[in-house]
């Protein structure tokens, strides 16, 4: 063997690295002594190659998170620093992939081939790195793209008690981007593996999968990896952001992640505040959801719009994570138990819940249609309550009120997960504005949602096309409308 090939084996097998011993494990955070080079954020290994993430320190003693079964560590085991940063790969392979919180397969379909290393903790893009939004996300819910439209590079709060619907909203956004050009993440954070198992099975049936990266952090996975999961699927999608693509991210739930960052902050003897919760869980959650933006053009132009969701107890949104998350996001969805008890789903209440940037980025077509919604629906549920106690005696003005309120219901009342496209939206809105509805019994508007649009859009297929790329309300189209309307009537 010549010289030089010798030299080129020998570097190859060099590998620099400290050496540590562990001093105690207690349940997932491991004391380790003898590495005096060790930085906050970065990997460790043990030495059956489970690695760990330093956390912090303590007078000489490094704390580390284990990011896998802590069974095998034992007091006086060799710990390894080698230097490497919290890094994960990244790379267009992850698309129709699920993978755990190291952006390790967990779907049995053999290795991903990554295209690039990014660090899990990025800092946010500032502000000169962004854009004012002006593009719409179409979420496939009505009440959302009529009266709470949301921007893309937006940060939208998902918010209710379990059960009222939250996960089916963002998983309707997830099933809407079906063509659109539009990376999707779901990440499962804290859930049983029976929740993630239904997500995964209607993305698949619905053909959502291929354009989507599931990002794994139930309840069975070791407490760091469910700690780490949402950073994971943020710094998955920063890599299709930053190639110029539009990224939608679902956290399902943030609540879940804050309990766990609670246990590592107990763990590590970290002084508890409100709640029991350390006093940077602001911070943690802050430094993710700002990763969230539209980028500018010279950086490729992509962007990256969040759904983190919530979950409350009893409708009471002034918990200590709740608010946090609020005041740190652009606007909230209010899901209502009372709501989606009589049966209006999505039950999201109007009151409750804003986008303060999304009107920014909405169709000119449908700001106009959608101008005076809220504040009708607002008064309609105001005169339900009052007028439950007097069945009789109502002006005709409050009666009509309530018609119109009780068909607006109606409208926007829609299945789970069968997201509607915006062209069908704004026909309906149409019609709503023109008080046609406003006399029809249950019955007849439910067979007027089913029928129709669909009879519309084969009358008028040029018609449809034109309310997308136009985006306005010409003349042309309301005479469209109109003699639709005046065929469908004349059938029934």
């Amino acid at each position: 063997m010549s010289k030089p090939a010798v030299e080129k084996q020998s570097r190859a097998q060099f590998e620099l690295r400290e050496v540590g011993i562990v001093k105690s494990v207690r349940e997932f955070i491991v004391m380790a002594c003898g590495m005096p080079s060790c930085v906050n954020g970065q990997f460790v290994e043990f030495k059956d190659g489970v690695k760990g993430m330093v956390m912090g320190f303590k007078e000489d003693d490094v704390q580390v998170l284990v990011l896998g079964s802590q069974a095998s560590i034992h007091v006086g085991d060799e710990v390894y620093n080698k230097g490497e940063m919290a890094v994960i790969p990244v790379g267009e392979g992850f698309l129709g992939r699920m993978v755990n919180a190291l952006a390790e397969p967990r779907d049995g379909m053999g290795q991903i081939e990554p295209q690039d290393s990014y660090s899990l903790f990025r800092d946010a893009p500032g502000v000169m790195d962004r854009i004012p939004v002006d593009q719409t996300l179409e979420t496939g819910t009505k009440i959302l793209d009529a009266v709470i439209p949301i921007a893309k590079g937006q940060r939208q709060l998902l918010i209710g008690d379990r059960i009222t619907g939250k996960t089916s909203v963002a998983l309707d956004c997830i099933l809407n981007q079906n063509g659109r050009n539009v990376v999707c993440i779901y990440c499962c954070i804290g859930k049983t593996y029976s929740n993630l198992l239904k997500v995964l099975n209607l993305l698949r049936e619905r053909e959502a999968l291929d354009y989507t990266v599931v990002v794994s952090g139930i309840a069975s996975v070791p407490v760091g990896e469910q700690f780490l999961a949402p950073y994971t699927a943020c710094t998955i999608g920063e890599y299709f952001m930053q190639h110029g693509r539009d990224v939608f991210v679902v956290f399902d739930d943030l609540t879940k992640h804050s309990w766990v960052y609670r246990q590592i902050s107990l763990l590590l003897e970290r002084a508890p505040g409100r709640e029991a919760y350390p006093g940077d869980i602001f911070y943690i959650h802050s430094q993710l959801v700002e990763r969230a933006g539209y980028l500018k053009p010279e950086l490729g132009g992509g962007s990256m719009t969040f759904f983190p969701i919530v979950e409350i107890l009893q409708g009471d949104v002034t918990g200590y994570v709740s608010t946090n998350l609020i005041s740190m996001t652009d606007g909230q969805i209010y899901l209502n138990t009372s709501l989606f008890n009589k049966g209006v789903r999505p039950a999201i209440d109007f009151g409750l819940s804003v986008s303060r940037i999304g009107n920014k980025a909405q169709w000119p077509i449908m700001k106009q249609l959608s101008s005076k919604l809220r504040l009708e629906y607002l008064q309609y549920q105001e005169l339900v309550q009052m007028t439950q106690l007097r069945a009789a005696g109502l002006s005709k003005e409050a009666e009509t009120k309530l018609k119109r309120g009780s068909a607006m219901t109606q409208i926007f009342i829609q299945e789970k997960n069968r997201p509607v496209v915006m062209e069908e939206l704004i026909v309906h809105l149409y019609v709503l504005s023109r008080g046609i509805l406003d006399d029809q019994s249950q019955d007849d508007l439910k067979k007027y949602k089913k029928v129709f649009f669909d009879s519309y859009q084969k009358a008028f297929p040029e018609m449809v096309q034109k309310i997308r790329q136009g985006k306005e309300m010409t003349q042309e189209v309301k005479e469209s409308i109109n003699t639709a309307l005046k065929k469908y009537f004349e059938i029934e």
